[in-house]
């Protein structure tokens, strides 16, 4: 089968290798979508601090299942599936307490673990979740990122009739404004310095956009929302500037979900979070729920997908997709590679 290895920071061969032998418990997924987003990017840069080369990347993927161990049962080769990329210990306090996505252990595929950069893939049964036909497999690559999304609303309880700004029009903060849309919320309004990023979320139904380079993000905030502000506030960039926005715009007593990765330490001003008693709460990853809450929302109908697609490419062509976001310079959403 092929399989793509970025042997080192900017390299990425595909070469031909063994097809994966099934164990007790696994599922043998035939891969059709594979979805690069920003962290695959930093790898490619050599710098995802967590991360060691040669690695097989692919977190974001769908497939159709190849095969089944014998005492795999619910499945049955054709069937259309995504999986949690997740390695947890099952040991640690968060793993004892039902917090495995914050495992003290946790190995993400594609990582710290090889992933599915590869014509196809054994993993275990407990991490497939099967697909309704509604959702097609460029959608189904896109459950793993939604998911992160889902999983940050879900951080600040119910969302229903709340408004909600969005800091960041990326894959992610696209998502999180879309997901917050379809849980109920009243009103979205999301920014970002790229025009072409806010025209994509407008084409997604996220009508109401800023560039803060452009106009006062506290003015647009008392224009959408009126005097009581922003209820929510979800930060999907992960740079000193954005949070510190935040933390600057939030009425008092509201909360600030924190999604973006933070390559650079940020200095923020924890006198207004105390002064104002502002709830800061982070967000990594997802559970099983918030892939099952995905799926159910494009079952639903709820997402519009297909705009945030940048580009496609084929499986030979994986170092190309990483070169084309490069020199895109961040006028893209979701690349993805094709196996078909």
């Amino acid at each position: 089968m092929l399989q793509a290895v970025m042997i080192s920071p900017g390299e990425i061969i595909v070469h031909n290798t063994n097809k994966p032998s099934l164990k007790a418990n696994e599922i043998l997924i035939n891969i059709k979508r594979i979805g690069i987003c920003g962290s695959d990017i930093h790898v490619y840069h050599g710098l995802h601090p967590y991360t060691k080369y040669p690695i097989v990347q692919g977190h974001e993927v769908s497939g159709i299942v190849a095969d089944v161990s014998p005492d795999v049962e619910g499945f049955q080769p054709g069937d259309p599936v995504v999986f949690m990329p997740q390695e947890t210990c099952g040991e640690c306090y968060p793993c004892r307490h039902g917090m495995y996505h914050i495992c003290d252990h946790l190995k993400v595929i594609g990582f710290q673990a090889n992933g599915a950069a590869q014509e196809f893939f054994a993993i275990a049964v407990d991490k497939v979740l099967k697909l309704p036909l509604s959702i097609n497999l460029d959608q189904a690559a896109m459950i793993e990122p939604l998911s992160v999304a889902v999983h940050a609303v879900n951080r600040a309880g119910s969302v229903i009739g709340k408004k909600v700004l969005v800091l960041g029009a990326g894959t992610i903060g696209n998502l999180v404004g879309q997901s917050a849309k379809a849980m109920g919320a009243s009103c979205v309004l999301i920014t970002d310095l790229s025009e072409y990023k806010l025209e994509i979320a407008r084409q997604c139904g996220l009508t109401q956009g800023v560039n803060p380079q452009r106009d006062d993000l506290g003015e647009a905030i008392l224009q959408v929302f009126g005097p009581d502000k922003a209820d929510l506030i979800i930060e999907c960039v992960g740079v000193e500037e954005t949070i510190g926005q935040a933390i600057n715009l939030a009425r008092k007593g509201s909360t600030i979900i924190v999604v973006g990765v933070f390559g650079k330490k940020p200095t923020v001003d924890l006198g207004l979070v105390q002064d104002r008693e502002l709830n800061l709460i982070g967000s990594l990853m997802y559970q099983k729920k918030d892939y099952e809450d995905s799926i159910s929302l494009m079952d639903q109908g709820k997402l519009v997908l297909e705009p945030m697609i940048t580009k496609r490419f084929t499986f030979n062509d994986f170092k190309a997709a990483y070169e084309f976001i490069e020199h895109a310079q961040g006028n893209t959403l979701k690349v993805m590679v094709c196996l078909e």
